[in-house]
């Protein structure tokens, strides 16, 4: 019997799956949405991103608010959600892709939907959105805390948010969900990819500074190899044309190249 026609039980005909619809890809989509956000570790980490940001605005306006030498403003409040989103978002990222080898649920994914290309699509779509979510979570509650400011210090309400820093901002959000993603297709493994990011943000540009320092001709050489240290000036958007070849040779070492490989092993790994 053809794998393609199988006999119905009490008829006297078969039934031919071979001309099966595919999946949209927007379906695709929404089901990843739901996979984010469906699991207990999923949904808390989610609300820690949101949860963390907001604490970090509320102890930069806790200290304007007190301190007579401190003048904030939109951007200020905005620019310290860098570092607290950088930690959490990279994260999500990560279990996007490896929750479905960590939870053994990958050969229920591609069974359903064999096209792996899609599916890895529509996962990095959905860190996309959730880099956009996030952005868009951080500029309300800059506003919010930049309007209590006004109100709890004699200092006037700036808003001085200008098209450069927003682009910056969420270029920075959107790099960070892909470095995690890369790393997680490369490693397929929550923990090890989990790790190796955190080395790779925190340990990783201590010992690149530490090397800069020692040797003059790798302080020339640091710019093109440190990825972090290449995105430094977009934090300020002060970004200059040699910073952007910085940025784009760095980021194809350590963004491009390892998504590249890591999507050829999804693509290729055996599902267990």
């Amino acid at each position: 019997m053809s794998m393609n026609s199988m006999a119905a039980p009490g008829l006297g005909h078969s039934l031919d799956i071979s001309g099966t619809t595919p999946t949209p890809f927007a379906r695709l989509v929404r089901v990843e949405v739901r996979k984010a956000y469906d699991t207990r570790s999923g949904l808390w980490l989610l609300i820690s991103t949101a949860a963390l940001t907001a604490v970090v605005m509320v102890i930069q306006l806790a200290v304007g608010a007190t301190q007579e030498d401190v003048s904030l403003t939109y951007n200020s409040f905005l620019t310290s959600t860098n570092f607290s989103i950088a930690i959490l978002l990279p994260v999500i990222g990560i279990l996007l892709l490896t929750s479905e080898w960590s939870q053994r649920t990958a050969m229920v994914s591609f069974s359903l939907e064999p096209r792996r290309p899609h599916v890895i699509l529509a996962k990095l779509t959905v860190g996309v959105l959730l880099a956009v979510a996030a952005v868009v979570i951080a500029l309300v509650l800059a506003a919010l805390c930049n309007v209590v400011y006004g109100v709890v210090s004699s200092d006037p309400v700036v808003w001085n948010l200008e098209a450069a820093r927003l682009g910056a901002f969420l270029l920075l959000q959107l790099i960070g969900m892909l470095t995690g993603f890369a790393f997680a297709a490369l490693l397929l493994n929550s923990p090890a990819a989990i790790v190796f990011y955190m080395v790779y943000t925190f340990v990783l540009p201590g010992l690149f500074g530490i090397g800069a320092a020692l040797m003059d001709w790798f302080d020339s050489v640091r710019p093109w190899i440190d990825f972090n240290f290449a995105q430094g000036p977009l934090v300020d958007a002060t970004m200059t044309p040699e910073g952007w070849a910085h940025f784009a040779v760095s980021g194809f070492i350590w963004l491009v190249l390892p998504l590249a490989i890591g999507v050829w092993r999804v693509l290729r790994a055996e599902v267990k």
